[in-house]
């Protein structure tokens, strides 16, 4: 036989066990809880050291170029779809998810300088050394099919940049001069000169961000310029895609600086901690994040409204890293290197690939929460924000912060031995600015 629990609740009606459970009260008076910090600074301290013992970034490596990979592009309608040229003139596309070349072809004589998909996704663009505009159809040629180019400009002059619009036919260049291009001309149909030697980088205004004005472009020149004259050299920039008026440059001052373009008498924001020249940078969809390349090959992800990285890449085969790029579904980065080969990182070095059971994502929202609730605590700060460096860069690290603090001193014992007001205190933010072209 079988025995029935029944309880009999304040109004007469008889509930079952299973009903009465959800009645228990819970008092979340903290008095009554005296240990529940302690238990969760545990708790915060232990989820830090977890995400730190999983953190492992690296996914895979395409190899396949015979030469360094000198761009990319993503596919603006495929995730799993990937551009690439090299310094041999070669084009390839990868399935990322197969981790497979699926197309080679050879796009140009000397290095491809850029390359960009089209807006519908179904053709792209790519310029080189050997002064060509080539659009290629984006599926592969059928059986017997000769590998042509669907259109090819020449130009003046050697091209060493190239952007898309997000929505028309028009895409620009840039090299001597900026030149904007009409999909159905063979002349642009305006170009831009500001009296430099070349222009290395050119950008169209992201999709996200809405401004006012109609059109947006920008660009970086050899003279140290982009309406901005810094002490050196930019050597690209990219706009947010969220923040329309914010755009951050890579300098070969080994810094980035992201600026307000409605104030550009000073960036709002120098991220520092590469030790070589940057020569690439890429924004997350979010706006929130970047990722640059540099040349002391390393990768690093950095907080927009943040000073310093929080997070490094580097492997010890990886050379300099020419190229990077984040996906457009916030989950990877890909960078290309000299070494002839593309990397797949994960963009949160620490997260679980796959599908997620409700319980695993209630307790990795739980420990999140808890991390950044106990996120200034000395403990839990050292841990999160420690990595392991190869030693060549760990040593230029120190090197430089003592170059720093000398000149800092210097400056400090100039001004305490100068007549007051004539050596005026600089702010970090002010000193790599020269000018503002107005």
């Amino acid at each position: 036989f079988s025995v029935n629990i029944i309880i009999h609740s304040s109004d007469g009606s008889c509930l079952p066990i299973k009903d009465c459970l959800l009645l228990v009260p819970r008092n979340y008076d903290p008095s009554l809880h005296p240990f529940e910090v302690s238990r969760e600074y545990t708790r915060a301290l232990n989820a830090t050291k977890l995400e730190r013992v999983f953190a492992k970034p690296f996914l895979a490596s395409l190899d396949g170029h015979r030469d360094g990979v000198n761009c990319m592009a993503k596919h603006t309608k495929s995730l799993s779809t990937l551009l690439s040229g090299s310094c041999d003139g070669e084009v390839k596309i990868w399935n990322l998810t197969k981790h497979d070349c699926v197309r080679t072809l050879q796009a140009h004589e000397g290095f491809v300088r850029g390359i960009v998909v089209r807006y519908c996704g179904t053709s792209f663009f790519t310029v080189g050394d050997d002064k060509t505009i080539k659009q290629w159809k984006m599926e592969a040629p059928g059986y017997g099919e000769a590998e042509e180019p669907l259109n090819t400009i020449l130009g003046k002059t050697v091209f060493t940049g190239l952007d898309h619009h997000q929505k028309e036919a028009v895409f620009a260049t840039c090299g001597q001069q900026v030149d904007i291009w009409d999909e159905q001309r063979s002349s642009p149909i305006r170009s831009f000169t500001w009296g430099v030697d070349s222009f290395s980088s050119v950008r169209f205004k992201p999709r996200g961000g809405e401004i006012p004005s109609t059109e947006l472009l920008a660009s970086c020149a050899s003279d140290r310029s982009n309406c901005v004259i810094m002490t050196m050299r930019s050597n690209t920039l990219c706009l947010d895609p969220m923040e329309a008026y914010h755009f951050t440059c890579a300098n070969e001052d080994y810094n980035l600086y992201t600026y307000d373009m409605r104030n550009l008498d000073r960036p709002f924001m120098v991220h520092m901690d590469h030790v070589s020249a940057v020569l690439d940078v890429d924004y997350s969809p979010t706006g929130r994040e970047f990722v640059s390349a540099s040349f002391d090959k390393t990768i690093r992800i950095f907080q927009k409204d943040g000073g310093h990285s929080r997070e490094v890449y580097h492997t010890k085969r990886m050379q300099h890293v020419i190229c990077v790029k984040w996906s457009a579904d916030n989950k990877y980065i890909l960078s290309g290197s000299d070494e002839m080969n593309i990397r797949l990182w994960k963009a949160n070095a620490a997260e679980k690939l796959g599908v997620l059971a409700p319980r695993e994502k209630q307790a990795i929202n739980y420990n999140q929460k808890l991390k950044e609730k106990f996120q200034h605590h000395p403990q839990i700060r050292r841990i999160t924000h420690h990595r392991h460096l190869p030693k060549n860069i760990y040593h230029q690290t120190k090197e430089l912060r003592i170059m720093k603090e000398a000149r800092k001193r210097k400056e400090r014992n100039v001004r305490k031995h100068s007549r007051p007001g004539t050596v005026p205190v600089v702010s970090e933010k002010e000193k790599h600015v020269v000018t503002v072209v107005k």
